[in-house]
């Protein structure tokens, strides 16, 4: 059979509302690689059938305390901490996450399938994937000391990653993670994954490296629906079905991703998305649940590589580049930002060495303000931009 061209893709990502997705464009370069040439296919982790029984406890909603940590331990290794210890201090803040869902059939609510959370704060806010909860009716937790919470809400579905945020009611000693930077990760490092494997194997620890960062991926769901995914991490950490929104952690025991897909097909081919990406929306849990959102610059923009420098004669060989007009009314339209800019940092940050400029920009919330640097043609401009929401 005669394969395709292989083609650069080349992600156009749109932050200007909530239902907008990447967009691919082809540009012939003979270079790169395509996942689906090869036979494989990136797989968001299908959640797993596990048996549970019921536990039920009523509402509360108090200000979290989220266990931010202003230690970077991206540069420790398992040889000065071992993986046991490791495995013992993040385990109590792993939870599995049983689904259930009505059968359009029988019209009977039926178990559907499992995944894994991430504890954020002592009163009961957990961060797991989108895909995990989709679609369910009712969600039970289950911690790694063997409690079970039927009251569970979803507070908030990210628009832009596949990210939720969920609330238990009256949580007994919910132990939250330690949060760590994923701006700083660098390939080779170690890390763990832990994660409720195959829906019955309660937190599995796996060892690896990272492999890769900004890796931009299509992933498939159960079904078959698409999700396009950047800037995720790359790890041989080994990720299974059941492990969908566990914690990938450094060798300090910080978070540092959520554990979201796997490359079928090959071996050691994991992804997570970078807890950058969910810092603005957890620093607005427990202020007013039902009003979270996402902060926009409003632009649509593609990630500048060396390749695409090349073929579209840029002075610059990373940054977020302008494509098609600014929204009007946007923060990036009343920052004075045009098509054909490259922001080429955010407060400090050069964007695609730190992160993707979406993933900067989910550190922030609504009305926070932020300080960039832009290339237009041969000048380096500063410029100040207040976000707005993503639901505007």
């Amino acid at each position: 059979m005669q394969q395709d061209p292989i083609k650069l893709e080349t992600k156009v990502i749109d932050d200007t509302s909530p239902s907008s997705r990447p967009r691919t464009k082809s540009l012939k370069r003979p270079k790169a690689l395509n996942l689906a040439l090869l036979g494989l296919s990136v797989l968001l982790l299908v959640p797993a059938i596990l048996t549970r029984t019921n536990k039920t406890e009523k509402t509360s909603q108090t200000t979290p305390v989220v266990n931010q940590s202003t230690v970077d331990k991206n540069t420790q290794n398992f040889a000065e901490s071992s993986i046991s210890s490791v495995a013992e201090k993040v385990a109590p803040s792993v939870v599995s996450i049983v689904t259930s869902s009505v059968n359009r059939y029988t019209l009977d609510t039926e178990q559907s399938g499992a995944g894994t959370g991430v504890i954020l704060s002592s009163n009961g806010y957990i961060l797991t994937n989108k895909h995990v909860v989709k679609d369910s009716t009712q969600l039970t937790v289950i911690t790694s000391d063997g409690e079970m919470y039927d009251n569970v809400k979803v507070i908030f579905q990210d628009p832009f990653n596949d990210l939720a945020f969920l609330k238990v009611s009256n949580p007994k000693n919910f132990k939250p993670i330690e949060i760590g930077d994923s701006k700083t990760v660098k390939v080779g490092q170690s890390v763990i994954a832990i994660g409720n494997s195959l829906g019955q194997y309660q937190n599995t620890v796996t060892r690896g490296i990272i492999s890769g960062t900004n890796r931009s991926i299509t992933a498939q769901g159960s079904d078959q629906s698409v999700e396009n995914l950047t800037d995720m991490l790359q790890t041989d950490a080994a990720i299974n079905p059941g492990n969908s929104g566990g914690p990938l952690v450094n060798a300090g025991g910080q978070l540092i991703g959520i554990n979201t897909a796997v490359t079928r097909g090959a071996n050691g081919l994991g992804f997570a998305i970078p807890i950058s990406a969910a810092k603005g929306v957890i620093k607005q849990l427990g202020r007013n649940d039902d009003q979270i959102q996402r902060a926009m610059l409003g632009v649509r923009y593609i990630a500048v590589n060396p390749a695409i420098a090349k073929d579209k004669k840029l002075s610059e060989k990373q940054g977020a580049l302008i494509t098609g007009s600014v929204i009007p009314g946007s923060s990036a339209d009343k920052a004075g930002l045009k098509e054909g800019d490259i922001i080429m940092k955010v407060n400090g940050l050069e964007v695609g060495k730190a992160g993707s400029l979406s993933t900067l920009l989910s550190e922030y919330t609504v009305g926070d303000e932020v300080q960039l640097v832009v290339k237009r043609g041969n000048e380096t401009i500063a410029v100040k931009a207040k976000l707005q929401s993503a639901q505007n």
